[in-house]
């Protein structure tokens, strides 16, 4: 019950989890944990996240107010003319499929996170900042076990972890990426979170960091400038609000796409009964598939375009839009991670961040490689350096709750690129249409609908009998073992009063109750 407890957390890494449930402990609340958390993960989970990339945090306190902290990344303010920029392709491999990715000093977009997690800590954050802060230097000097996961993580993203001599010092000091079990440290970053306790926000964006940063972007063939890192502002928005199966769906807004692109799915879903179909039935996929196929359609028919414009939410999911899409429906890697977090206060925070793969370029003596969030193909739909001066990029990231009567009933988020918004959606159907709880909800199967191809986790095999009967000339693709492709929820639920969670297994995922 409430009162036997302080909390919940559910995040990827189990030394992430450990640094929230100690600011709970120490009579903190869910915003602190989560600040905590996002620190620790930073060396828990350092091929995920970063303090040089950017996230968002979505809150509900516990006097009832909804607020998404927007602290993602922002692109520069100008486009400099006749200099050579740092940018440059590298493969990835996945096992069987290659991706490209671009990196170097001119993919790197103006970090957000640390100005995010200052700004959440001062606006709902009860702890000292010292305190909040310490799990994350204690770490960062002592170390964390490195886990079989990311050493996962760190295998497939070798070609940009090995691409600097400042990276290779933190991901390979010994001259071959560090292996599962061995003590990961970071001294520099250790330092760097101790003078950012010191000296606060403003020693990232204006002090000795920001210096280093910009120099080397100017000098080396970056963007970055002093008044793209002096003038950040972390945004305080409105969050978007649906309703669904009477529920209420709280979520990223515009300019982000991730948010309005789920309850857009589920609009589309709440014409059917779901709970009158077999969980993986022939039936079931097809309706998940369809639904994928009409939301990425109707993304296409004119969302992505009119992402700035005002009102491009209300719109899209207006009654006379969604009417038409109805009709018709009744007729890759991605280096993020994301934790959940309750509190027996009623207060809940949702918080996704991300440095994308990283841009190999790590600000010298701080420990921070930079994100790579320019260079990233999914972001910039028009082409590379195409991209609109000043103006915060959009995203996929969705940290989502689900509200009864007010109060947090359920907690989520993904990471997982373009499989966020699919992963999210599935989570949600199987709690709420099927009944299952939290850690059935989150384990089970998932699909995923992209580029005429069909992704199916094990427990879809029937599909493949049944390949005429989906609404695409496709391609199913049958994997052998649930994998990170498929996203990573970790989310927490408050049911009748008792607080439980999952971690997702396929990211490394840790619940607590604390």
């Amino acid at each position: 019950m409430l009162s036997k407890t302080r909390g919940v957390i559910a995040a990827g890494h189990v030394k992430t989890v450990e640094a929230g449930c100690e600011m709970l402990r120490l009579g903190g609340n869910a915003f602190d944990a989560a600040v905590a958390a996002v620190m620790a993960s930073f060396v828990a989970e350092p091929t995920l996240t970063s303090a040089a990339g950017g996230g968002f945090l979505l809150a509900h306190t516990q006097d009832n107010q909804n607020i998404l902290f927007d602290f993602f990344t922002q692109t520069p303010q100008q486009k400099p003319n006749g200099r050579t920029i740092d940018f440059y392709p590298v493969q990835v491999d996945f096992g069987g499929v290659t991706q490209e990715f671009h990196i170097g000093l001119g993919s790197v977009a103006v970090p957000g996170t640390m100005g995010g997690l200052f700004h959440v800590h001062q606006r709902l954050g009860r702890l000292p900042w010292a305190v909040v802060s310490e799990p994350a230097i204690h770490y960062a000097k002592t170390g964390v076990a490195i886990s079989e996961f990311q050493t996962y993580c760190m295998t497939i993203l070798a070609p940009i972890l090995l691409g600097s001599a400042e990276s290779r010092a933190i991901f390979a000091p010994e001259g071959k990426l560090w292996a599962p079990g061995s003590c990961f440290t970071i001294p520099d970053l250790a330092d760097s979170l101790s003078y950012l306790a010191a000296e606060g926000a403003r020693g990232f964006y204006h002090g000795d960091i920001a210096q280093k940063l910009v120099k080397d972007c100017q000098a080396q063939g970056g963007y970055l400038t002093r008044a793209d890192l002096e003038q950040y502002q972390v945004m305080e928005r409105q969050p978007l609000m649906m309703q669904y199966r009477g529920n209420t769906l709280v979520t990223n807004p515009p300019p982000s796409s991730g948010g309005t692109l789920i309850a857009f799915a589920l609009s589309l879903l709440e014409q059917h009964s779901l709970s009158q179909l077999a969980v993986g039935s022939r039936e079931h996929l097809q309706l998940l598939a369809n639904t994928m196929q009409l939301t990425n359609q109707a993304r296409r028919d004119g969302y992505d375009a009119r992402l700035y414009e005002p009102d491009v939410a209300e719109r899209f999911l207006s009654p006379d839009h969604l009417r038409t899409w109805q009709q018709l429906a009744v007729n890759k890697w991605g280096s993020t991670t994301h934790l959940s977090v309750m509190d027996s206060e009623g207060n809940a925070a949702s918080v996704t961040t991300s440095n994308g793969e990283g841009s190999s370029y790590v600000i010298p003596g701080t420990g921070m490689m930079t994100n790579n969030m320019l260079g990233e193909a999914d972001l910039h739909p028009q082409g590379f350096h195409q991209w609109q001066e000043n103006v915060r990029i959009s995203s996929m990231m969705a940290p989502t709750m689900v509200l009864r009567g007010a109060q947090p009933e359920l907690v989520l988020g993904s990471g997982g690129s373009n499989r966020i918004r699919t992963a999210i959606l599935q989570v949600i159907s199987n709690l709420l249409d099927f009944e299952m709880s939290v850690e059935q909800a989150v384990g089970s199967p998932r699909v995923h609908w992209e580029d005429g191809v069909f992704n199916l986790e094990p427990g879809f095999e029937q599909a493949a009998a049944d390949r005429a009967e989906f609404p695409f000339n496709g391609k199913l693709e049958h994997w052998p073992q649930q994998n990170m492709f498929f996203g990573g929820v970790h989310a927490v639920t408050c049911n009748n009063g008792t607080l439980s969670g999952a971690g997702d297994p396929r990211r490394g995922g840790v619940v607590a109750v604390c």
